[in-house]
C-alpha cells in the first residue's frame, strides 16, 4: 500500500481544507497568587526535597447511572502504584482529601475575571464549583475542583473572530517525576495552584493559525502581569480532527512553536488510519469477520540471540505471539513521520500493560534482522499462520504479557473503525503517542462542599478600571507611534505595557526611547545579574520627570540605573540629583567647543571625521547634562563659523 502525504513544509491551506482539518485549543495558565486555590498553602514554591510519601491505588467505581468510565477501567488495568512525594511546606491535609476545601481564593478569582473581560467573555453571575474526574492519579482525590467564570468569548484574528467556549478556573495537578512499569511517582508542590483554562471552538483552518491564536491568548493573559511564566507555567492541549476521523486531544504541549508540526502529524496519522480502515474493508475484514489467535512461544525462542527477548527470558518472562488474520503489511503502514501502525500497538502495550522497557513488541514485518527466518517459521507453525497474516511478539511476566496480548487485539480491532477517540501525548519531535482513551462526557458533577458565590457588579466595575488595553488596540497605537516591529511584539505581550502606555501619555519623550529603556535595557541589566525588580513604577516616573527637565539625563541611563541597582541602599533621587543642575549648560557649549577646535583639527580633510572627533571630546563633559543631538548641532555651527574665518 503505497502512501504519499506532502512534507510539512509543502503543505498549503488548500491541502488542509481538502483533509477537512478542524483544530481547537485549550490553554492552561498558572496565576500569580500567594496561596493555592482551595487551601492556604503557598503557591509557586517548588522543591526537589520531600518529607513523606503516600501510596495509593486507583480503583473504578460505578457512577450514579450504574456505569464505569472507560478511562477508569483502562487505568485500573495498568495496576499502577501511585506514589505522592510530599513537602510539608507546600501541602496540607486538603490536597490529600482529609479535610474539606477552604473558600475559593479571591485573588485568583479576580485575575480569572480580569482575563475573561479581556477575552470578551460573558461573565457568569454566580460561581458554582464542580468536580472533574482526574483518573491518571495526578490529583490524589481523583477529581479536580473547577468552575466556569465566563462563556462565549472571542478574540479578533486576521479578518475574522475566533470564538471561545469558556474560561475556567481550576486547581493544578501534581508534577510527574517518573512512570516506569507499575509505578508512577508524582511531586505535590504544584498541586492545587490556581490555573485558568481558555478553550476555543475548533475554528482554526491550518496548524499555523492554531499557533498564532495560541500566542494571542497567551499574550493577553500575560499582559495583566498576574500570571506565572517559565517552564510548566503555561501548557497547551490541542484538539484535532479531519473528515472521517474523530476528535483527538494532544495533551501537554510545552511550547506553542511545536503546535504546527504536532497538528500536521496528527492530521497525517488520522488520514493514514482511515486508509488502513479502507484497506481492511477491501480485504473483507469487518467487526464480524475479524479473527485472531495467540500462543505462548517462549520455548521456541529459548535459544534466541536477539538481545531484547534474550534478556527477557533471562529475567524469567514469557513470550506470546498474536496472529492477526489478514493483516499482512498493515503493521508496517506509515502513520506519522517516521512511524508505522505497529507503533500504535506498542504504545498501547507500554501504557496499559506497563511493559515500558522498549522495544516491547516485535512484528513479522520488522525490516531489521532480529530472531531469524528459521525461528519465524517455527512461530508461524505454532500459531497456524497463513500467508496473508501478520504476527506480533510481546514479552513480560505472566500477568503483564496477558494484558499485552489483549491490548494488541483491542488496538488491531480498532483499526476497523479508523480513528479511535484518544488522548495523546505531545512528543518533542512533533509526533504524538498514546496516553489514554478519551474520558467520557459525564466526568463533571457538582461539588457539595462549597456554596455558590455571587459575582457582584461592583466587583466587575472595580476590575474594569484597571484593565489593560487589548493587544489589538495597543498594536494599532504603537504603529502610529512609529515603534519598530520587534519592540511592538515585545510590548503588547508584556505586563509592563500599561506602565509604558502611562509613560507615553504623560511625558513628551520619543516613544522608542521609553520602550528601549523598559524592554531592552532592562533585559541587558538582567543578563548582567542586576536586580532589575528593584525598579518600581514610581522609579520610572521619577527618572522621566528629571529627563523632561533635563533631556541629557536619558543618555546616562545605563550609568544611573547601574549605580542604583548595584548598591542596595542607594536612592534613585540622590543619583539623579548629581545631574541637576547640569554641570555643563547650553550657554557654555560655544566656549567649550571653541577651545577644542584648534588648527590641527581643521587639517582633517573629511568634515564628518572632524565632527566625530570633536563630538568624542565634547560628550565626556556633556553626557547626562546636554542631549547629544543638541551638542552635535552646536558643533556643526562652530565648524561652519571657523571655516568662514
Amino acid at each position: 500500500m503505497a502512501v504519499y502525504f506532502k512534507p510539512f513544509s509543502d503543505m498549503k491551506e488548500e491541502d488542509y481544507h481538502k483533509l477537512g482539518l478542524k483544530a481547537g485549543l485549550e490553554i492552561h495558565q498558572q496565576l500569580w497568587t500567594d496561596k493555592k486555590l482551595f487551601c492556604r498553602c503557598p503557591a509557586g514554591h517548588y522543591s526537589l526535597e520531600f518529607n513523606a510519601e503516600i501510596l495509593r491505588h486507583m480503583r473504578p467505581t460505578l457512577s450514579e447511572l450504574g456505569e464505569y468510565d472507560g478511562t477508569a477501567l483502562m487505568e485500573f488495568k495498568t495496576k499502577k502504584e501511585i506514589i505522592y512525594q510530599i513537602n510539608h511546606q507546600t501541602v496540607c491535609t486538603y490536597e490529600m482529601d482529609d479535610t474539606p476545601p477552604f473558600e475559593i481564593n479571591q485573588q485568583a478569582l479576580d485575575i480569572a475575571l480580569e482575563v475573561a473581560l479581556l477575552l470578551n467573555y460573558k461573565l457568569v453571575s454566580e460561581i458554582h464549583i464542580a468536580r472533574k474526574q482526574y483518573l491518571d492519579g495526578s490529583i490524589p482525590t481523583g477529581f479536580q475542583r473547577t468552575t466556569i467564570v465566563g462563556v462565549d468569548g472571542w478574540v479578533p484574528y486576521q479578518n475574522r473572530k475566533i470564538n471561545l467556549i469558556q474560561l475556567g478556573l481550576e486547581e493544578d495537578a501534581c508534577r510527574e517525576v517518573s512512570d516506569v512499569g507499575h509505578q508512577r511517582i508524582y511531586r505535590t508542590d504544584r498541586l492545587g495552584m490556581p490555573l485558568i483554562e481558555m478553550v476555543t471552538y475548533p475554528e482554526m483552518r491550518t496548524p499555523q493559525e492554531v499557533a498564532e491564536v495560541g500566542n494571542i491568548l497567551r499574550w493577553l493573559a500575560r499582559s495583566t502581569g498576574k500570571v506565572r511564566t517559565g517552564i510548566g507555567a503555561a501548557r497547551q492541549d490541542v484538539n484535532v480532527s479531519i473528515t472521517g476521523g474523530t476528535r483527538v486531544e494532544i495533551k501537554g504541549v510545552p511550547r506553542i512553536p511545536l503546535i504546527p508540526l504536532l497538528i500536521y502529524n496528527e492530521a497525517m496519522r488520522q488520514h493514514n488510519l482511515l486508509l488502513i480502515k479502507e484497506e481492511l474493508k477491501k480485504r473483507g475484514i469487518t467487526e464480524k469477520t475479524f479473527k485472531t489467535n495467540w500462543q505462548d512461544v517462549t520455548q521456541i525462542l529459548s535459544e534466541t540471540s536477539w538481545d531484547p527477548i534474550r534478556r527477557a527470558l533471562k529475567r524469567g518472562e514469557r513470550v506470546h505471539c498474536v496472529n492477526l488474520k489478514g493483516y499482512k503489511q498493515i503493521l508496517s503502514h506509515t502513520t506519522q513521520t517516521g512511524k508505522v501502525f505497529s507503533k500504535e500497538i506498542s504504545d498501547r502495550v507500554r501504557v496499559v500493560a506497563c511493559l515500558t522497557r522498549l522495544p516491547n513488541i516485535l512484528t513479522s514485518e520488522n525490516p531489521e534482522e532480529t530472531i531469524g527466518s528459521y525461528t519465524w517459521k517455527k512461530i508461524y507453525s505454532a500459531v497456524i499462520a497463513e500467508p496473508k497474516d501478520s504476527q506480533i511478539l510481546v514479552w513480560g511476566d505472566e500477568q503483564d504479557v496477558a494484558t499485552g496480548v489483549q491490548e494488541i487485539i483491542i488496538r488491531a480491532r480498532e483499526a476497523l473503525i479508523g480513528v479511535p477517540s484518544e488522548t495523546r501525548q505531545a512528543l518533542a519531535d512533533g509526533t504524538n503517542g498514546f496516553e489514554r482513551i478519551l474520558p467520557g462526557p459525564n466526568r463533571m458533577y457538582p461539588d457539595t462542599d462549597l456554596p455558590p458565590l455571587e459575582i457582584s457588579s461592583d466587583r466587575i466595575q472595580r476590575l474594569n478600571k484597571n484593565l489593560p488595553r487589548p493587544l489589538w488596540e495597543r498594536e494599532k497605537i504603537y504603529r502610529q507611534a512609529f515603534l519598530p516591529e520587534h519592540l511592538i511584539r515585545q510590548i503588547i505581550k508584556s505586563y509592563q505595557a500599561k506602565l509604558f502606555d502611562d509613560l507615553l501619555e504623560r511625558y513628551k519623550i520619543q516613544p522608542v526611547k521609553i520602550a528601549g529603556l523598559l524592554f531592552e535595557k532592562t533585559k541587558r541589566w538582567k543578563r548582567q545579574n542586576l536586580p532589575v525588580e528593584k525598579i518600581k513604577e514610581e522609579d520610572w516616573h521619577l527618572f522621566f520627570d528629571y529627563t523632561v527637565r533635563q533631556p541629557g539625563i536619558l543618555e546616562n541611563s545605563d550609568k544611573i540605573f547601574s549605580e542604583y541597582l548595584v548598591n542596595p541602599d542607594s536612592k534613585l533621587s540622590g543619583i539623579l540629583n548629581k545631574f541637576v543642575p547640569p554641570a555643563v549648560q547650553e550657554k557654555d557649549l560655544f566656549l567649550l567647543i571653541a577651545k577644542v577646535i584648534d588648527d590641527e583639527i581643521m587639517t582633517i580633510g573629511d568634515e564628518n571625521k572632524r565632527h566625530r572627533f570633536i563630538m568624542g571630546k565634547m560628550m565626556v563633559p556633556c553626557r547626562g547634562h546636554i542631549p547629544g543631538k543638541k551638542v552635535s548641532m552646536v558643533v556643526w555651527h562652530c565648524l561652519r563659523e571657523r571655516r568662514k574665518k
